[in-house]
């Protein structure tokens, strides 16, 4: 998998524009063309600042989706909302943990523990 992250600073009054252009950009049909998930994420810290996390199936998928007519449109729409160029930052990704990952580690952890406890008690008895 491969994707970008994107550190933006909204322009004051444009909040709202731009989120109703990410609705729309999440509107468009990505599927078909290696795109996985987006999220937006706003910072406690400075409301104006966000990142916007992309993911794709491989480097050529986000290469041939950045050359698509309609993405450069939706990038131009974004760019009137945030006072500059993002900061960019494409990498391949290394690991992820999807939902409930926690939950299934731990309980395959709890089997193993009940396992080896129950072969403890047989091999004493």
């Amino acid at each position: 998998m491969y994707g970008t992250i994107a550190r933006m600073r909204i322009k004051p009054g444009a909040e709202a524009l731009f989120r109703a252009q990410m609705d729309a950009m999440g509107n468009m049909s990505l599927q078909g063309h290696g795109w996985i998930s987006t999220m937006i994420y706003q910072s406690d810290s400075d409301p104006r600042e966000v990142w916007m996390a992309v993911t794709f199936e491989s480097r050529e998928a986000y290469h041939a989706n950045a050359q698509r007519p309609n993405q450069h449109m939706h990038y131009l729409l974004m760019r009137g909302c945030i006072e500059e160029d993002p900061e960019w930052h494409d990498g391949e990704i290394v690991a992820q943990m999807p939902a409930g990952w926690l939950d299934r580690t731990r309980d395959a952890e709890g089997a193993r523990q009940a396992q080896r406890s129950s072969a403890t008690e047989t091999a004493g008895a």
